[in-house]
Formats: C-alpha cells, sequence, structure tokens
C-alpha cells in the first residue's frame, strides 16, 4: 500500500463524516500584507512572538467563548476533487518546508479535497517566532484541467507530513514518509516494519456514545525543528464544540517512531465520554469467527488485539471482534482501572507476522502496533474498547481510549503527558510471562466421540517466557472463568512440535446469544502467573 496517506485505499468512516458536514463560510485572515516569500519557495505571513505556554494561555481564553468552526473554502469545488483528481495532485518536492535544513525532514503538504474540507493553518517556528506558511497553488503539481485550479487564493491545507531525511533513508526522500496528520484529530506513523496501518487522534468524544459522534479538528499545526537530528516538533491547536487543546509533540524517528505528547484540554461543555490518548484501527476478521465464504484470505486486520498493562501488574490481551452478525450493533468494553496512578499502558497490536496468514499484496504481516504509555498520573478509570460492525476492510471499526473514572464536565482541564510507540511490538517493558499468539474456535466435545450440540471449544497459544525453557511434563495449570454457562473438558498441553509454545484448552456451552465474557491464565503449580491474561468477549449465536 502507498504510504501517501491521500493515496491509502480504505475510505473509513471518519472521512465520510469530516466530509459529509455541512458546509461553513470560509473565512481566513493572515496578514497578507506582509507576505513574504523566502529562500525556500514558500510564501509566509509575518512573524509573532510563539511558545507552547502561548498555545496554552489561548486554549483558556478559546474555552470561554463559542466554539467557532473551521473555514471551508469553495465548497462546491473542494467537493469535487473526489480521489481520483486529489490522487493526481502533488506537491513539490522542492518546494517543501525545511527542503535546505535546518530539520533533516523536509515537511510536505496534503490538498484540500472531498474527504478533507477544512482548511489547517500551517505555521514554521523559528526559535520564539512563528510565521504562517501561506497556500498557492504552484506549490503543487496537478493537471491543467484539474477543478482544484478554481480555489481562492489562499484557499489552505489539509494536513502535512515529514519525510525520511536523505542521509538516513533508504529511498530518496521524496517519495517516503514516516508521519502524517490530516483529517479532523487524526494521525499516523510507520513503525519498526516501515508500514502505515492504525491511526492515533487528539481526542474522541462521545464515540458509541448517545446521540453522534464528534469529532475534534486540529485547526493549526507549528512545525519546529529539532536540536536532535532523529527529531521534530510539533504543536498543535485543537477545537471542537466540546473541547479545546494545545498539543505539543515530540517525535523521534527511530526503530519506528515514538512521540512524547504533552496536551492541556478544556472542556466547553459536558461530555458524556471522553475518550483520551485514543486509538483506531481495522479489524474485519481473524484466525477465528471467519463466516464461511466471507473472503478468500484467512485473516484481514490492522490490529489483532488490544494489550493492557494494568496499575497493579496484570498483563492483559484482549482479541478483537468485529460484530458483523450484528449489524448496526455496536459492543463496549471497559476494562476498569482502580489503582490510583491509572495504567502502566495500553495499545492496538499486529502480533500476528506471518505473511502466510494474511496472503495479500497489502501486507498486513507489516502493519505497526501503537502502545499508550502514560507519563503522568491518569488515575482511575478505564481502557474502554468500541467494536463497530464492517462488511469490508475499508472501514475503521476499532476504537481503544481512555475514560477517567469522573464525569467529563464543562470547565474540566486536563494535563497529560504520554508517550505513543509505534514499533512493531509492544515496547520490551520487563515481564517475565509468556503472551497470547493465537486465539481458535471450533465445535466442543472430544475426538472419535459424537459432537455436542450447543458446546464450542476454545484453544489459546501462548508463547515465550518460562515456556522458553519448560519441560512438556511440567505440570501448567488452567485458570478459566466464564460470565455465564457452564465450562468442561479443561486442560492444556505443549503444543507437539514447538519448543516454547503452550495451549490452554476448555469447551463452553452457553445458551442463548448473549454475550459471554471468558477469562483464561495458565499458572504453575505453586499458584505463580506463567502467562498473560486472555480475555474474550463471545456470542453463542455467532
Amino acid at each position: 500500500m502507498s504510504k501517501n496517506m491521500l493515496a491509502d485505499a480504505k475510505l473509513n468512516r471518519r472521512e465520510i463524516l469530516c466530509g459529509g458536514m455541512a458546509a461553513a463560510a470560509f473565512s481566513i485572515a493572515p496578514d497578507l500584507a506582509w507576505a513574504i516569500t523566502k529562500a525556500d519557495g514558500l510564501v509566509y505571513s509575518k512573524s509573532k512572538p510563539f511558545s507552547f505556554n502561548m498555545l496554552k494561555s489561548r486554549v483558556a481564553q478559546m474555552a470561554s467563548q463559542p466554539y467557532n468552526p473551521p473555514p471551508r473554502p469553495a465548497p462546491e469545488i473542494v467537493s469535487r476533487i473526489d480521489y481520483d483528481a486529489q490522487s493526481k495532485i502533488r506537491f513539490r518536492t522542492e518546494k517543501a518546508l525545511f527542503h535546505d535544513g535546518p530539520s533533516q525532514f523536509p515537511a510536505t503538504f496534503f490538498h484540500l479535497g472531498e474527504f478533507f474540507l477544512k482548511t489547517v493553518r500551517m505555521y514554521r517556528v523559528d526559535g520564539n517566532a512563528a510565521q504562517e506558511i501561506m497556500y498557492d497553488p504552484s506549490y503543487f503539481d496537478m493537471p491543467s484541467d484539474s477543478i482544484a485550479r478554481k480555489l481562492p487564493a489562499n484557499a489552505g491545507f489539509a494536513g502535512f507530513r515529514f519525510q525520511e531525511s536523505r542521509q538516513d533513508s533508504e529511498k530518496p526522500w521524496q517519495s517516503n514518509d514516516w508521519v502524517a496528520f490530516a483529517g479532523a484529530s487524526y494521525f499516523r506513523a510507520i513503525g519498526a516494519l516501515r508500514q502505515y496501518g492504525l491511526s492515533a487522534r487528539g481526542l474522541a468524544i462521545n464515540t458509541a456514545d448517545i446521540g453522534p459522534e464528534e469529532f475534534p479538528d486540529f485547526v493549526e499545526f507549528y512545525l519546529k525543528p529539532s536540536d536532535n537530528d532523529n527529531q521534530v516538533h510539533v504543536y498543535a491547536l485543537l477545537d471542537s464544540p466540546s473541547a479545546v487543546g494545545a498539543y505539543h509533540f515530540l517525535m523521534t524517528r527511530d526503530q519506528g517512531v515514538t512521540m512524547d505528547i504533552e496536551a492541556s484540554i478544556t472542556l466547553r461543555q459536558d461530555v458524556n465520554r471522553l475518550g483520551l490518548a485514543p486509538l483506531t484501527s481495522m479489524f474485519w476478521f481473524g484466525e477465528y469467527g471467519k463466516p464461511r465464504n466471507l473472503d478468500w484470505r484467512p485473516e484481514v486486520h490492522d490490529s489483532d488485539g488490544l494489550a493492557i498493562w494494568s496499575g497493579s501488574g496484570e498483563r492483559l490481551w484482549r482479541p478483537l471482534n468485529n460484530p458483523f452478525q450484528f449489524p448496526g450493533r455496536v459492543v463496549t468494553s471497559s476494562f476498569v482501572e482502580n489503582h490510583p496512578d491509572g495504567p502502566k499502558g495500553f495499545g492496538l497490536l499486529q502480533r500476528d507476522r506471518t505473511q502466510e496468514h494474511f496472503r495479500d499484496g497489502v501486507r498486513y504481516e507489516l502493519r505497526p502496533s501503537v502502545w499508550v504509555e502514560p507519563r503522568n498520573n491518569w488515575g482511575a478509570g478505564a481502557v474502554q474498547l468500541v467494536e463497530i460492525p464492517t462488511d469490508d476492510e475499508i472501514h475503521d471499526n476499532i476504537v481503544a481510549f481512555w475514560v477517567p473514572k469522573y464525569p467529563a464536565k464543562a470547565g474540566n482541564q486536563y494535563n497529560l503527558s504520554y508517550r505513543l510507540h509505534w514499533q512493531g511490538d509492544e515496547p520490551s517493558f520487563p515481564s517475565n510471562i509468556a503472551r497470547t499468539i493465537a486465539t481458535r474456535i471450533g465445535n466442543g466435545g472430544e475426538p472419535g466421540k459424537k459432537r455436542p450440540i450447543g458446546v464450542h471449544k476454545f484453544m489459546v497459544e501462548f508463547a515465550g517466557g518460562p515456556f522458553d525453557n519448560l519441560a512438556n511434563d511440567t505440570k501448567v495449570i488452567a485458570n478459566v472463568t466464564t460470565s455465564r454457562g457452564t465450562l468442561s473438558y479443561i486442560f492444556t498441553e505443549a503444543v507437539p512440535g514447538e519448543k516454547n509454545i503452550w495451549r490452554g484448552q476448555f469447551d463452553l456451552h452457553a445458551d442463548g446469544k448473549d454475550l459471554v465474557e471468558l477469562r483464561l491464565f495458565l499458572h504453575n503449580e505453586q499458584g505463580v502467573a506463567l502467562t498473560e491474561t486472555w480475555a474474550y468477549q463471545f456470542c453463542p449465536g455467532q
């Protein structure tokens, strides 16, 4: 899959929602009387003082004022810049911000289009001053008959991306980017396997709640080089009817991408469900729960599970589900955290890295895993997982975020510090337990005997940790619990032919179609956990 966000094959719900709202009046007032063209070929407005503290002060001021939506220039024209038209609009690499330094990472800009209707203001930061980068159609290569040529002067940009430095990249930087911000408050980065996949957001408001979901926008970006060649600073102003926020991203291009994020958020009005540090991904089907003849591929997903490291130290793995058997039904799971310091971390991960399990040219096995690591005290609350039915891989249908314990009321302030790890795996935090590597579901019963009706068999495989050096004849015990129904035929075994993989197995009989919550972990005779906790939500009527 192309690493250009605008050439991405997905048309997902966030793009539909961002593109389907009523157009607002186009109003933007840069100080064009002072506009100048610098040596880099970009046109800038007059310089103004800037700091993160100043941005946070604006947030406090804006939170007390009515919401003013971002401009949408010439909606009758922008809405006609469809996927095909936008794919033919290319930013000229010689016009890239920081093309000649001082940053090692040149920045290019996304054009407005059918799925990106709102203007996002872009600034270059030098020291303690910022200048707005003014839109000019000459920045872009586009066909002579492109509808985009009819846009008014200074229509603005839709987002931006950072390119790899020419010195460090295996490919020319003009065709290889490593982080991108475009659409509402969405952003994403490549992982250690050099692939885009899931996205993160600045804020999630009323996701899967009563009434429509609100999608806050990053309305201003401030790009600043770092003294460290592998880093770059991005400051962002977030705005929506319900919230205002100031964000500082210190982004490091390491094996994958690491983002240190400081966020200061103030609510304009009450919010039913406030999702902090949200992640958004796609799960169509995995090795379990796939209806017959749904698709020729064995698995299709950007992420295959939610991992949580609780404040008390428990490691939990929740395989993802697509509730496609219930059209229109959205399933929300809440993993309560009562530790006063909050969770140690959570993330949406792609643990399956075997190409034969996907057999797809878009290389799902290379999609990044993203881990959220709190850097300050988040207090009590819950990691919530939202699973939305989907009938195709083009929709992002999985959302995970942190919800504070106490109600989100108008005037509340949230000061967050957290780190996002965009890697091939979750960070190697100290752990001496085995991890879940597969969930398998089939008919219950014993081989060679008549299979009982309404009984389902679960095989959960764990690898690593203590199993790396555990003899196959060691007594390993399965601890299984269920919210309803009857468990039977419970046992464990080392997987034949494998040195470090063990299975926990059990049968479940549960009448009706109500959801069943299952939990399983393996331990030794002394009761010491050998694995993380596998938690699964099962529908018997599936």
